[in-house]
């Protein structure tokens, strides 16, 4: 009894643990092979196998997606080739198992299928009761296609295809996504206009007549144009969230809040930005859809949001996904490069190789700054530039850049298209630095911590550093000479106090001198 008393604990324990989620990477499968899973969604349904529910997640496969991960020094700025929509189903959240391609390219091809390579993309499956099927709804080119299935896992077959002109006056969404009320049982498809993405609808869907289709069309928005729209639930509040319109490049994440589902949402068509995401648009993403983890302990909503990587070359890694918090219905979100989530309380913390800074790449920045064009921006987001000595930073045509264009060789040792640019054409001073501590919601620790940075600069510098600032003390390691290839360099023992740390650069330069500079980490030393 005592023997068996211990295996069921042990059963638990092993069981209800915390798992890692690591951001600004590749993902794979429990078995090691990459995970695949763009623009989709994660829904709960019974194993067909056990009855018991899982975590299913369906996204695409682009083609490019494949190639960039295999070398990310090149962004495929053309073409988007729909390979497949993927599954993979999961316990816990974290750890998960490919269950193959749910919707093949071939089939998505069937009975008059667009011609060429139309665009696919945006997608979510909901089990129909009515029809004891699961559909699957996915943006197909001038439409949306809806493919249906017997089991979760596939294979999904044509169903039908849908002009949406006579629902909202466009033949294509914006873009959208499947929300699924678990309290209703009811799915929802959640999209924009076609045109402009200035109205996101809301519809039932179910079954009319023999084909499952949109029972009905509410409009819930009108105003600004939004992307990626995306709906979630908590404590009985229907949240409705957005991006700006920036192609594939990220954005400030936006939302509205509901009573019911069908509205109204309040502050009527005046979207609200999710704060938290300022300093790195949301951990370089879009959003992409959430999850609400119903926990024993407690609910935690995660963000699951797209980094478009090989399309926009802002990074690593297609999936970056975060938890929020609440101050009453105002979400906040935590931008975490790794945390640890435990699926089963729905409790959640950070990973000790967080890394604190953000923006660490420079890619939340999608174009040179600063730019006097769509975003009007004078600053590196999350950073803050300091001129001793030289040209002020501004909108005129004289002002240095902040950012600098990688190359493809650059990009074969530092991370993605920017890194940071410090240079004048005059003799400068400059610090550029930034400001880590506790947010509303996130206890950054007092501790030992390690800072390393890549850097690659020219000669003619009087004094060239990468420091850390706590409690009154600094930390500094000199970067002598001239680095024509990138380097690595850190700086150990930095003692955190007052939950507070600075880190940054100095550069006291001659005219034209460069220091180039990318994939800045603090982590919480071993």
């Amino acid at each position: 009894m005592l023997l068996g008393l211990m295996a069921t604990l042990c059963g638990t324990m092993a069981y209800s643990q915390s798992h890692n989620i690591k951001n600004d990477d590749f993902w794979d499968t429990e078995n090691g092979k990459p995970i695949y899973s763009q623009g989709g969604g994660i829904f709960k349904f019974k194993d067909p196998a056990t009855n018991e529910e899982k975590y299913y997640w369906y996204g695409v496969r682009y083609d490019q997606a494949e190639r960039y991960r295999k070398d990310p020094s090149v962004t495929f700025n053309r073409g988007n080739t729909f390979n497949s929509v993927t599954c993979y189903s999961s316990t816990d959240f974290v750890n998960w198992k490919s269950e193959g391609d749910a919707l093949t390219r071939a089939e998505s091809r069937k009975n008059g299928g667009a011609r060429g390579w139309p665009w696919m993309g945006r997608l979510g499956v909901a089990y129909i009761e009515d029809a004891e099927k699961y559909v699957m709804i996915i943006q197909y080119g001038a439409g949306i296609l809806f493919a249906v299935a017997d089991q979760p896992t596939g294979p999904f077959e044509w169903h039908q295809r849908k002009d949406m002109t006579d629902t909202i006056g466009t033949p294509n969404t914006g873009d959208q996504t499947v929300f699924t009320d678990e309290e209703t049982g009811k799915s929802y498809l959640v999209y924009s206009y076609g045109k402009g993405r200035n109205k996101i609808y809301i519809s039932e869907i179910g079954l009319k007549g023999d084909k499952i289709d949109l029972l009905d069309c509410t409009q819930v928005y009108r105003g600004a144009g939004r992307e990626g729209n995306c709906m979630f639930k908590y404590k009985g509040k229907y949240y409705l969230a957005a991006s700006l319109l920036y192609g594939w490049d990220s954005s400030y994440p936006y939302y509205l809040v509901a009573d019911d589902i069908r509205g109204p949402y309040r502050p009527e068509n005046n979207m609200k930005r999710l704060k938290g995401a300022e300093d790195d648009y949301a951990h370089v993403t879009q959003t992409g859809f959430f999850f609400t983890i119903k926990g024993t302990k407690q609910d935690t909503v995660v963000y699951c949001g797209d980094r478009w990587a090989a399309f926009a070359g802002n990074g690593l890694g297609y999936n970056q996904w975060c938890p929020l918090s609440f101050d009453g219905e105002e979400p906040y979100f935590n931008s975490l490069s790794s945390w640890n989530l435990n699926a089963e309380t729905g409790k959640w913390s950070v990973a000790d190789n967080n890394n604190w800074v953000k923006n660490a790449s420079f890619e939340a920045d999608r174009k040179a700054m600063p730019s006097a064009n769509k975003p009007r921006q004078e600053r590196l987001l999350g950073w803050e530039t300091i001129v001793i000595k030289g040209t002020e930073i501004s909108l005129n045509r004289d002002s240095p850049m902040l950012n600098y264009e990688n190359s493809t060789e650059d990009r074969q040792r530092v991370i993605g298209e920017r890194s940071l640019n410090i240079s004048d054409k005059v003799d400068f001073t400059r610090r550029v630095q930034q400001e880590i501590a506790s947010s509303p919601y996130v206890q950054f620790e007092n501790g030992v911590y390690t800072l390393t940075a890549k850097v690659k600069n020219s000669a003619g510098f009087e004094k060239l550093e990468l420091y850390a600032k706590s409690a009154g003390n600094k930390y500094s390691t000199e970067i002598s000479g001239e680095n024509s290839e990138w380097k690595t360099i850190r700086v150990d023992g930095i003692q955190v106090s007052d939950n507070k740390v600075t880190v940054g650069f100095l550069a006291d330069g001659k005219a034209d001198s460069f220091c180039r500079v990318d994939d800045v980490a603090l982590v919480l030393a071993d």
